[in-house]
């Protein structure tokens, strides 16, 4: 019996929750996942796994071998990749996912320079606003914002982003140097979370002291490129992640105001699955993405935070 990839499999199954799943992953028949988990249980002397039609459990001796079954995978491929010479090359695939308005505007401009900077690596990128679990999809690293509740992760802060009021030049003129408490919400466009469709309110602080603003403008979306469409056309103002924003400022197609109050801040994590070893490729690709977001939006904190479904 191959051991290593009989823990593999094994560690398959658990991920996905199912031996059909974990088969059509490995692209195995189910027969062959069945047998493997079965083998690997004869050779133990212990039940790994109590399943049935709805559920599978891990038995207590499952529960004690599944992270050495990691560790010992995880370190077994670092030490192939040293014995290649592959130790210090970035190559092969890796698979990203980001949702749709911050993959287009914070990863997609900054791929082409990381493929040229490492020529051997080739990235799927998968934008999506369905966040699902990470070893389902496959995926290598995820873009995610705030939170991160669905499995037992490693999260890295890669960017900080705070909102900003900008609109047409003309139009932000004519508030330059008055307080946020005398916007018009009627002049205000919304932007909504999905299935969600009231506008999030526009938040201020100073000197201790909050306003709120409840935008009422003619439009709003649940699409921030659709959103910032809509200001530049001088239809209203709008609350909006700096990110996002960036390109138009900069084109002048866009002016901020009101940049001297606080408000509500995002942290942008780079989230992988929690194992003593982190893959090379992802490690280039976080390290890269850090490396190009200026000192102004990075967060404070630069340690590695590990979140636990559990809480």
């Amino acid at each position: 019996m191959d051991k290593l990839w009989a823990m593999q499999v094994f560690i398959r199954v658990v991920e996905c929750g199912s031996f059909s799943r974990a088969a059509e992953f490995l692209n195995l028949a189910n027969a062959t996942v069945t047998a493997s988990i079965r083998n690997l249980e004869h050779h133990l002397g212990v039940t790994l796994i109590k399943r049935n039609t709805r559920q599978l459990r891990l038995t207590d001796e499952g529960e004690l071998f599944l992270p050495h079954c990691k560790d010992t995978i995880a370190s077994v491929e670092e030490i192939e990749k040293k014995i290649k010479g592959q130790a210090n090359a970035v190559s092969g695939l890796l698979r990203v996912e980001a949702p749709f308005a911050l993959g287009q505007n914070l990863i997609c401009p900054l791929l082409p320079l990381l493929c040229k900077r490492h020529p051997n690596l080739s990235i799927a990128l998968n934008l999506t606003n369905d966040p699902r679990n990470l070893i389902e999809r496959g995926t290598d690293v995820a873009i995610r914002m705030d939170s991160v509740e669905d499995a037992d992760l490693v999260a890295r802060p890669i960017y900080k982003a705070k909102y900003i009021v900008c609109g047409e030049p003309q139009r932000v003129d004519l508030l330059q140097g008055t307080h946020p408490q005398n916007l018009n919400p009627s002049h205000c466009l919304g932007l909504f979370k999905d299935n969600y469709q009231i506008p999030n309110n526009w938040l201020f602080s100073k000197d201790g002291i909050d306003t709120l603003i409840k935008p009422s403008g003619p439009l709003a979306y649940n699409n921030t490129a659709s959103l910032l469409e809509a200001a530049k056309q001088g239809l209203g103002l709008i609350y909006i992640l700096d990110i996002f924003a960036a390109n138009d400022i900069e084109k002048g197609l866009l002016k901020s105001v009101f940049d001297q109050w606080d408000t509500s801040v995002r942290v942008f994590h780079a989230v992988t699955v929690k194992s003593r070893f982190t893959s090379l490729n992802s490690r280039a690709f976080i390290d890269f993405l850090i490396e190009f977001f200026d000192e102004e939006h990075r967060p404070d904190f630069q340690d590695t935070i590990e979140i636990d479904s559990r809480r």
